[in-house]
């Protein structure tokens, strides 16, 4: 299907734009749950080296992923531009090419400093008062690690590329290939077997590098052997610079990785505060957050969809398309997330039981009090539902540094503020920590949906040209 279904005679815009948002955003929501996938095998097969191991690993995840993050915002910056791109002209393949390229250039020159950076993360855990013993092990399997950041961000730009074109199976496929890549990699070089060395932790970090670098090999190799896509030569020239693109990619992208910098962020500080409350306080909350994270890959996925889909139809100028892209997402996020919302609030006992064994009296306080925080999780599923929803809507209009502020003040100032406030002070412990979280993501919900519905009123919705260059007929594959 095409952007042009909705002009299609006889169907209603509705229903076609529900169809449209269901073909794009249900691969992706997919790719997002096979992503999570990989980083769980690497954590189960880290675990059976020992707890010390597994410590280990999760301090050299957490600094890895805080550098990814960043620079996922920046990646992910090329969704909008290239859909909008689009818009304007169904074969803007040098608009769409220079938007990709300075997407891995964007990548690459975050990604440098980035290496320095990881390059001593053992001296960086040591700062922030680790384990010595822990802060080493884990320093190796960030060296080993942090060579795959690079193709991991050159995978999300190829994702962008291909979702921009709302043809974003080839991503699913090539990521659930690599979820057994990772599989293997990981039995083979952290256990030592078919004559490898045991390498340990180290093994991990390879086998995490060599599963990055797949993805993003084999994703460029569907590029450019499928006619759709190969037609738009994105590696031409790739090593002509074109300033003005990358920092228009620069200012769009620098505040979505803040955003997700900021959520990802106030879990981890909840996971810390829960840490004070006792191990078990911490073990619920561990269970609570996994399920929350595997149902939120769906409006996740569907926020990528609502980028690419508002995107098109504002390069088209298309009011109306503008907004029936977004509120279908939220109307279809919405109806996903109450539906996970009864599950986790009337049946939490089967779900915790996915990770406790339910009749071991050791283990009642932890089913106690996960019970109550799924309850929790359960009433914010709609509203986390609609933040990450209502932002991608806004992202397909390039509108990225106010939902920066939105998400600093919901996650930071209300869900942490008064997380703290009811757990420690008021004395409701876990459970206190919870509905702050539950409260951040209502204010970031209010306040995106909030600006998605009065985005006309601010000016968000225009018609905008290339500022380097007007829009002229198609040039060949060969223009930069």
């Amino acid at each position: 299907m095409t952007v042009q279904t909705l002009h299609a005679p006889g169907r209603r815009p509705w229903m076609a734009e529900a169809r449209e948002m269901l073909a794009l955003g249900w691969p992706m929501a997919l790719t997002n749950l096979a992503q999570v996938a990989i980083a769980t095998t690497d954590v189960v097969m880290i675990g059976r080296l020992g707890p010390e191991a597994l410590a280990a690993g999760t301090l050299g995840v957490n600094l890895y992923h805080a550098l990814f993050i960043i620079g996922l915002g920046l990646a992910l910056a090329a969704a909008p531009m290239a859909a909008q791109a689009l818009g304007r002209r169904r074969h803007a393949v040098r608009e769409v090419r220079r938007t990709i390229r300075q997407g891995f250039w964007v990548s690459l020159a975050f990604v440098v400093p980035g290496w320095v950076l990881l390059w001593n993360g053992e001296q960086i855990l040591l700062a922030m008062g680790q384990r010595p013993d822990l802060a080493e092990a884990a320093g190796g399997y960030v060296r080993a690690m942090q060579w795959g950041l690079l193709p991991a961000l050159w995978f999300v730009v190829l994702r962008c590329f291909v979702g921009a074109l709302e043809r974003p199976k080839p991503a699913l496929v090539v990521t659930g290939i690599a979820i057994a890549v990772n599989v293997a990699a990981n039995w083979v070089l952290i256990f030592g077997k078919l004559g490898f060395p045991a390498l340990g932790l180290v093994g991990a970090g390879i086998a995490s590098t060599a599963a990055n670098a797949f993805m993003a090999g084999c994703l460029l190799a569907v590029v450019y052997r499928d006619r759709r896509f190969r037609r738009f030569h994105l590696l031409g020239r790739f090593w002509r610079p074109d300033w003005p693109r990358f920092r228009t990619l620069l200012a769009v992208g620098l505040p979505i990785g803040v955003t997700l910098g900021f959520e990802i962020t106030v879990f981890n500080c909840a996971a810390f505060l829960m840490g004070l409350l006792g191990a078990e306080a911490l073990a619920a909350h561990a269970i609570a957050i996994q399920l929350a994270s595997i149902t939120f890959m769906v409006p996740m996925g569907l926020g990528q969809a609502a980028t690419v889909r508002v995107g098109l139809a504002a390069g088209r100028g298309d009011r109306a398309g503008v907004g029936r892209a977004g509120w279908t997402a939220l109307a279809l996020g919405f109806a996903f997330m109450a539906a996970m919302a009864m599950l986790l609030i009337a049946a939490p006992l089967p779900l915790v039981g996915a990770f406790l064994d339910l009749s071991d009296p050791a283990n009642a306080g932890v089913v106690r009090l996960a019970v109550v925080f799924l309850a929790v999780a359960g009433l914010f599923q709609i509203v986390d539902g609609a933040q990450t929803i209502g932002a991608g809507a806004l992202r397909g209009l390039e509108d990225t540094r106010v939902p920066m502020v939105f998400a600093g003040i919901g996650y930071w100032g209300i869900g942490i503020g008064l997380g703290v406030v009811l757990g420690f002070p008021l004395g409701l412990g876990g459970l206190g920590i919870w509905i702050g979280l539950a409260a951040g993501l209502g204010t970031v919900a209010a306040l995106m949906v909030g600006r998605w519905s009065r985005r006309e009123a601010l000016g968000l919705v225009r018609v905008k040209r290339d500022e380097n260059r007007p829009n002229t007929p198609e040039e060949g594959p060969a223009a930069s």
